[in-house]
């Protein structure tokens, strides 16, 4: 364990001074969460690799810019340092935003954190994006890929006005149906201290919950809105997303949702909750559902960050 921490340490020390001598468009970028996560603690506001060029414009082939949405306690680059530089070789305008950021809980003081802000005032930030990367790109409408609480803090933009603006909701290990933390939260809400928990772990956290008022409030007349399409990926191994099916969403009028199993024809993949966005299998299927005609996603060893 010793040496995976060196290792790791050392790892994001080289990437540190990269980025102190190199523009920012020579981002380097890391195939690995855990570097990725080390490294924005000393780089918070860091850009992935590929992403945020105000310049791009979108092609007859890649008609709409792809915006990448952070999950709980993560930002822009540690989450998306592989897939960015990965959708951008492919020919998209790539944008990524850091959002939910407070000093209202003792998890949201670090810089590098974010997302633990509520999530209607998250989805507020989130339409502000979009409009500055529709404006910016000229583009109608945008496909959007989130990762946990950026899974599901975009549905909320969809239900309050943004569904016509988004062609494509990509999600990885959401949070659409809330989580128990492997009973964890639950037990903590049957105790009666769930209420409490805010200035710990942050609000957004909270509404996260099983059966919390903002998710029964979200899921009120079904998972989506008319003219969006919907790839839902969830791996077997999720430790925060539990159980791992709760991610799933029923498809209601006009719309159109794939549930995906990242182990279904691949036990190679033993990606958890932190490493799913690094997969290259969850980034063949985030291709596929951007692109039909994209090829297969692969079938790759990957290995879970806890």
């Amino acid at each position: 364990m010793r040496a995976v921490r060196a290792a790791i340490a050392a790892s994001a020390a080289v990437l540190a001074a990269t980025a102190a001598t190199a523009p920012a468009s020579a981002d380097p970028g890391t195939p690995s969460f855990a570097v990725a996560f080390v490294y924005t603690q000393l780089a918070p506001d860091a850009t992935p690799p590929g992403a945020n060029d105000w310049g791009c414009r979108p092609t007859e082939r890649r008609p709409r810019p792809v915006v990448l949405v952070h999950g709980t306690y993560e930002n822009r680059y540690n989450n998306f340092a592989r897939m960015s530089p990965a959708l951008a070789a492919d020919g998209y305008c790539v944008f990524a935003l850091n959002y939910g950021e407070t000093v209202d809980s003792l998890l949201g003081v670090p810089p590098a954190i974010n997302g633990t802000g509520d999530i209607r005032y998250s989805a507020v930030e989130l339409a502000a994006f979009v409009d500055r990367v529709r404006h910016a790109t000229g583009a109608p409408q945008v496909d959007i890929v989130g990762h946990s609480q950026g899974g599901l803090m975009p549905r909320q933009y969809l239900k309050s006005g943004g569904a016509a603006a988004v062609r494509n909701l990509v999600t990885l290990g959401a949070t659409h149906h809330g989580t128990s933390l492997n009973g964890i939260a639950t037990l903590v809400d049957m105790l009666g201290l769930l209420g409490f928990t805010p200035p710990v772990i942050g609000k957004a956290a909270e509404q996260q919950v099983v059966g919390s008022e903002f998710l029964l409030d979200l899921n009120a007349g079904g998972d989506t809105v008319p003219g969006v399409s919907y790839t839902v990926i969830a791996t077997k191994f999720d430790e925060v997303t539990t159980p791992y099916q709760s991610t799933f969403l029923s498809a209601g009028p006009g719309a159109r949702v794939d549930n995906i199993t990242l182990q279904d024809g691949c036990v190679l993949d033993l990606s958890d909750h932190l490493s799913m966005s690094y997969s290259p299998r969850a980034i063949g299927y985030v291709r596929r559902a951007l692109d039909p005609t994209a090829p297969p996603p692969p079938c790759a060893l990957h290995l879970p960050v806890v």
